[in-house]
């Protein structure tokens, strides 16, 4: 995989100043005093300034009266003065070469206003430095032991971790108060991010070899394409991002013209993102926390063949019905395996996976590690023991902790990953936690999470393996221009001619005054459709405008007649000027939809899916944002349930899949050409045959310039 450009502009260097400084400068007043004692007490080695005109000592520091006056330009600041004050800062540290600046203070675009003027302010004031927020609570490094936060927090030091990236500063700063012994390496609240995204982070922490996982809790991504340029970098890297994207609720769309509108929905284009760029997307924060950590201490499994080991028949049930919602088989154990396992454990066991390996083990570590093992030397990834420390009293706690090491001897001996979860998160204290951490065996608190967790890590070592191998531009999004103004919807005719140059297969037809229609149909050949051409509709079925299935003169006569008055009962006073008749396409096994829908934020997405009548109905479709390859095509293809029909079903003919991603593809490419202009565009429906696929319909709208 070829990386993006290595070369960095000043303000990236910037930002790296800013997340590993040298040196940190806190401006502000009396409420910055426990901050700044928070940065000696983190164990930062740095020099750490304070400015403040007013005071000659604040929190033991000596305070220098302007930026101007300290000993050389910080690499890291923290400005906690009000929001006007903290344009005139960022102009001085611009001035004296700073690296980064963390702006706390709120009141700009956010409130309106005169916010907004004041925010322009601030990012002409900015210059080169690389400034986080405004409105932020500001960055947290474990790794350094630099605290540029204003209030208090739960981290601590730590070698390696994973890195949160957080639109919010309140959850970034509630999530540092978990009880679930997540080793964070940063803690980064990005706030208005006027001036750096969360693109610009992502892009830096992937460099980071400490860090491990980049979790993202975000609300919007504002630029893509450079989101995309980053989220590369750190799959290329093996730095997982794991995100959390708030608001899913769907916006609708501006424009409807099209079917392939309906589709393609805010939410997701935010899938169809994070599904060409291996993220890992969560749906909850204990799911965000759980999964980071998960990566963090176990890594990423090689596979996703999983053991599970219990003490309880309903612990088993559980966990086998939430891998089948996840997608994972829990095989079960070869003959010798179940030989051996029966011979270990009393009669009454069922030896399956989940294994119940019940309470006659219970205690004796040896035991244990041999059955774990027998269990182990299979054909297995990973190795989960659901166990609760939910017991009082010496002997049970190392009864619990017997368990723990058995799995971990077990796993480690056959070269397997260790995973152990409680099904309730206050099931797993603390002290048994840092037992399993050294040993790489994830300490998961939540039967549901653990499980969820370990699948998206073996999804994503797969997606890894498979993305990687092409060029980081394959993955990398264009910028694609936001069109304003009139738009125009193309002929259905021409739309056709312009698809067919790109290789989409198209019907024979005729566009003929409707006094022409039944000798055009003639030369074609019966049965025949017939449509209105002109004037351009873009609904023709409910206007009436279009008539399948005509098998003589006659019949295409009379259509003909009675689209005039369909016409002009949908829209009064408008006339037939030119009709379209086509050769009637046969033996169809399948309809599909083949869309683009242009997004201001997204740029070009392909929707593909069942189509026809059934577009809406059944809501079986594919979302793939542009450009894509043949490949990423026939994997979407083939995961409709209308591939059941492609396949051929109950005996019926299979469609020709090959032509059906033929099609799909000469759409991307017209789409493509046309990416500075295309509106929407829908193929609706590609007829699908046992040899060939054909569009009998064709939508495509542009801007009128």
């Amino acid at each position: 995989m070829t990386s993006p450009s290595s070369s960095l502009t000043k303000r990236q260097s910037n930002i790296r100043r800013l997340l590993k400084p040298r040196h940190v400068c806190i401006i502000g007043g009396q409420a910055m005093t426990d901050a700044i004692a928070r940065c000696d007490a983190a164990g930062f080695t740095g020099e750490v300034w304070v400015v403040n005109p007013k005071y000659e000592t604040l929190g033991g520091r000596k305070c220098y009266p302007s930026v101007a006056a300290l000993p050389e330009a910080p690499d890291a600041t923290f400005i906690a003065v009000p929001r006007e004050a903290t344009i005139e800062m960022l102009k001085e540290l611009n001035a004296r070469g700073a690296g980064g600046a963390i702006c706390y203070a709120a009141g700009f675009a956010e409130v309106g206003g005169e916010g907004v003027e004041l925010q322009r302010q601030l990012i002409a004031a900015a210059g080169d430095l690389a400034v986080v927020g405004p409105n932020c609570y500001g960055i947290l490094n474990y790794l350094d032991g630099i605290i540029l936060w204003p209030a208090g927090h739960n981290g601590h030091k730590v070698e390696t971790g994973c890195a949160l990236v957080a639109q919010s500063g309140n959850i970034a700063l509630n999530l540092t108060y978990n009880d679930r012994s997540v080793p964070f390496a940063y803690v980064i609240t990005s706030g208005n991010q006027v001036v750096l995204n969360v693109a610009d982070f992502v892009d830096a922490l992937a460099e980071d070899p400490k860090v491990t996982a980049i979790g993202l809790y975000i609300e919007a991504i504002s630029d893509v394409p450079a989101f995309s340029r980053a989220a590369a970098k750190a799959l290329e890297n093996g730095k997982p991002l794991v995100a959390l994207k708030a608001g899913k609720s769907e916006l609708g769309s501006a424009l409807a013209m099209s079917h392939t509108s309906s589709l393609a929905g805010s939410d997701r284009m935010y899938d169809a993102l994070f599904d060409r760029l291996g993220v890992i997307r969560v749906n909850s924060v204990p799911d965000l926390l759980e999964t980071m950590k998960f990566i963090s201490i176990a890594g990423l499994p090689k596979g996703d063949s999983l053991a599970v080991f219990t003490c309880s028949g309903g612990d088993g049930l559980m966990t086998a019905d939430l891998a089948e919602e996840v997608g994972l088989t829990l095989q079960p154990h070869a003959p010798d395996q179940v030989t051996d396992l029966k011979a270990q454990l009393p009669n009454f066991a069922s030896v399956t996976n989940p294994l119940d390996y019940n309470t006659s083990l219970w205690g004796h570590e040896d035991l244990l590690t041999k059955c774990f093992g027998t269990v182990m030397r299979g054909d297995y990834d990973a190795g989960m023991l659901i166990i609760d420390y939910a017991v009082d009293g010496e002997t049970a706690l190392k009864a619990c902790n017997a368990s723990v090491n058995a799995l971990i001897a077990a796993c480690l001996a056959h070269g397997k990953m260790p995973i152990v979860t409680a099904t309730l998160p206050e099931l797993l204290p603390a002290p048994a936690r840092a037992m399993m951490a050294p040993h790489h065996a994830a300490p998961m608190q939540g039967l549901p999470e653990a499980i969820r967790a370990f699948a998206a890590a073996a999804r994503f070592a797969r997606q890894r393996d498979r993305l990687t191998k092409g060029s980081a531009d394959d993955l990398v999004m264009p910028a694609t221009p936001v069109l304003e103004g009139k738009t125009r919807i193309v002929s259905e005719r021409d739309a056709k001619l312009a698809l067919a140059a790109h290789g989409l297969q198209v019907p024979e037809s005729r566009v003929v005054a409707p006094a022409d229609a039944a000798r055009a149909a003639a030369e074609l050949g019966f049965p025949v459709v017939v449509k209105v051409a002109a004037p351009v509709i873009a609904h023709k079925t409910e206007a009436g405008a279009v008539a399948v299935n005509l098998k003589s003169a006659a019949e295409v006569e009379a259509a003909v007649a009675g689209m005039q008055k369909s016409v002009a009962a949908y829209q009064p006073g408008l006339e037939i000027e030119l009709v379209l008749v086509e050769a009637m396409v046969r033996d169809v096994v399948a309809e599909l939809i083949v869309g683009i829908k242009r997004d201001p934020q997204f740029g070009l997405a392909l929707i593909v899916g069942a189509g026809g009548i059934l577009v809406e109905m059944v809501e079986d479709s594919a979302l793939l944002l542009l450009p894509t390859k043949r490949a990423v095509v026939e994997e979407a293809v083939r995961g409709l349930k209308i591939a059941k029909l492609l396949r051929g079903y109950r005996g019926k003919p299979a469609g020709d899949i090959g032509a059906v991603v033929d099609a799909v593809m000469a759409v991307a490419a017209y789409a493509e050409a046309q990416r500075d202009n295309l509106v929407e565009l829908d193929v609706n429906p590609l007829m699908v045959l046992p040899k060939g696929a054909v569009a009998v319909d064709a939508l495509i709208v542009q801007a009128d310039r």
